[in-house]
């Protein structure tokens, strides 16, 4: 059971590393560009290898999770997958966006090191 939360640790975290780079993709992109589709997938990613390593907690003996701080996590993820979702069939995205996405993303990253 160890390996299968191992698996879905380096998944989950792959899921940020592609929040990450879309955030440096969209910026590359310019103001006038569309929303980058990768903000869905690294999004995705992160909500299902999440809630995956919440299912696997009560089989782990040493493993106790914060559930405060996950349902935060939570909270913000949906946040950047609606944002996403909602500007995603856009011509262009408003300039705001992608910082705001990218804030939400750092946001979750720092809650995930920073709360024990």
């Amino acid at each position: 059971m160890e390996f299968l939360r191992l698996v879905l640790v380096f998944l989950h975290l792959l899921g940020m590393a592609m929040l990450v780079g879309t955030f440096m993709l969209q910026l590359h992109a310019g103001r006038d560009a569309a929303l980058n589709k990768g903000w869905l997938h690294g999004g995705g990613l992160q909500l299902i290898t999440g809630l995956a390593l919440m299912g696997v907690e009560p089989a782990l003996d040493d493993v106790d999770y914060n559930h405060m701080k996950l349902g935060i996590k939570i909270l913000v993820l949906l946040v950047i997958l609606g944002l996403a979702g909602a500007f995603l069939r856009k011509p262009a995205a408003p300039k705001w966006l992608p910082f705001t996405l990218g804030g939400l993303v750092v946001l979750n990253v720092g809650l995930a090191v920073f709360w024990s």
